[in-house]
């Protein structure tokens, strides 16, 4: 059975930086025959939404309120996908997800594209 792992939250002030990481388990092959990598985000009383997705080629899509702020990443011989998080601001306070597919990315990311969720880690951010 796969099983994502998120560490790494934290509570930081506005400007702060973090690193989440994202621990993959139980996946049959290595994964790098995940497709599809993605980051999620969900605010109190908010649908979650999509951060940023990573192909396993490497190529990223961000969404435009983390671009040049938020870098991710993936160990493929580590299992392990990471969410460099800096000039952090208090909008960026959420519960954050990990995700995994084998599927190619979607265009728009979505919940519902997603086989494999962690079970979360809390980013709080004050002014």
């Amino acid at each position: 059975q796969v099983q994502l792992v998120e560490s790494g939250g934290g509570s930081v002030q506005s400007g702060g930086s973090l690193r989440l990481s994202c621990a993959v388990f139980g996946y049959t092959y290595s994964i790098s025959d995940i497709d599809c990598m993605a980051w999620f985000r969900q605010a109190p009383g908010k649908e979650r939404e999509g951060v940023v997705d990573i192909d396993s080629a490497g190529s990223t899509d961000y969404k435009d309120s983390v671009k040049g702020r938020f870098t991710i990443s993936r160990d493929n011989a580590k299992n392990m996908l990471y969410l460099q998080m800096n000039s952090l601001k208090p909008e960026d306070t959420a519960m954050y997800f990990c995700a995994a597919d084998p599927s190619r990315c979607p265009v728009v990311l979505s919940t519902t594209s997603f086989r494999y969720w962690g079970q979360g880690a809390q980013v709080t951010v004050s002014s």
